[in-house]
């Protein structure tokens, strides 16, 4: 019975837009910060390299994500080996 109820539960706001985020070709890596009013969502494009083209598809696939008068940041996240 746990189990079912497990599979119910809503997924967080959080949890949802990495998922969306990472459906975006070239994602290689990604993180998401939720607080009060604000999101940011940060990302490495495959093989480290990172365009604004591709900050643009994410930003765009996370759109319905966006609630009334929150502030949304998006930008890149460094390469783990530097």
């Amino acid at each position: 019975m746990e189990r079912v109820l497990e599979f119910n539960r809503p997924r967080s706001r959080a949890r949802r837009t990495l998922e969306l985020v990472y459906e975006v070709e070239g994602v290689e890596a990604a993180r998401v910060w939720m607080w009060a009013g604000c999101a940011a969502v940060a990302v490495r494009g495959a093989g480290g390299k990172s365009s604004l083209e591709l900050l643009g598809r994410v930003e765009a696939a996370v759109v319905g994500m966006r609630e009334a008068g929150e502030a949304w940041e998006f930008g890149f996240l460094q390469d783990a080996s530097k």
